[in-house]
């Protein structure tokens, strides 16, 4: 687990470092012979030993300290900032980044082939694991969320056709379940999933077309199915009113007639020509 690493302000440490330099340099220059070369080597030594210990740290970054192997913590903190010398400094950067899919040939629920691409935003949220527990953390977010689109392809049909089925094309739905499922994925890698959408969905070219024509027929069919309850709404009304008006009084066979060519020229595609009738109602 991510924990904070030891760190000094980095200013005044540099401020440490210049006056241990200057004070080798003097006891040198009071010294001759072996003792000053000694001096030198020890000024030298503990020189390289400060100064491996600074840092810089940005904005939204962090730097994993590594001492001989061994985990020392992370520095979050911007700045010049000053850890455990001879230590391994690893940058892990905690800014939101977006990872796009390949557009991914998967087969739906229904065993359709569909091409299917979605985008990931995410972040990391402990720098331990994202250093430690995975090799590259970018790559397994990448591998883990093109594994999670091909998963959620085969779970779903492209087309519900059937009531309380959720679809690919409920993106809301979709969305939910694609985050929820990445967040268990990329939780190992210290990793944490802001969003994802899908970013593009459709039938695979070799079944488009047929997959068309049946969308378009689906569509007729409850078009039709809108415009025939509306129409039979609109006879019963129109019966009612001459019923309640008294208006003319139908027997059924002519009751029969009526509902029937109101019922064509209500549903038909096409334009209408009507017939006047200059007899009786009978004849």
């Amino acid at each position: 687990m991510e924990r904070s690493a030891f760190r000094l302000p980095g200013f005044p440490m540099l401020l440490v470092t210049l006056a241990e330099v200057a004070a080798f340099i003097l006891i040198a220059g009071a010294l001759t012979g072996d003792a000053a070369g000694w001096v030198i080597a020890a000024g030298i030594v503990v020189f390289v030993l400060l100064a491996s210990g600074f840092t810089v740290v940005v904005p939204n970054q962090a730097r994993v300290i590594l001492f001989f192997g061994w985990y020392a913590g992370t520095i979050n903190r911007p700045g010049l900032q000053w850890t455990l010398p001879l230590s391994v400094k690893r940058r892990v950067s905690l800014r939101v980044r977006n990872f796009e899919s390949a557009k991914l040939k998967v087969s739906d629920a229904d065993g359709n082939p569909v091409e299917i691409a979605a985008v990931v935003v995410w972040r990391v949220v402990d720098t331990a694991k994202a250093t430690l527990a995975v090799d590259d953390h970018l790559a397994y977010v990448a591998v883990q969320s093109e594994t999670a689109v091909r998963h959620l392809a085969t779970s779903h049909p492209y087309d519900a056709h059937d009531d309380g089925r959720t679809s690919l094309r409920d993106s809301d739905a979709v969305s939910e379940g694609l985050t929820a499922e990445l967040r268990d994925r990329v939780a190992l890698a210290g990793v944490e999933v802001l969003e994802s959408r899908i970013t593009h969905l459709a039938y695979a070219p070799e079944i488009a077309q047929a997959m068309l024509a049946r969308q378009q027929a689906t569509a007729i069919v409850a078009a039709r199915y809108k415009i025939v309850e509306g129409a039979v709404g609109m006879v019963e009304n129109a019966l009612q009113r001459l019923r309640d008006q008294g208006v003319v009084e139908l027997d059924e066979e002519r009751k029969a007639q009526m509902i029937a060519n109101l019922m064509v020229v209500l549903c038909g595609d096409r334009a209408v020509q009507p017939i006047v009738n200059v007899g009786s109602l009978y004849s």
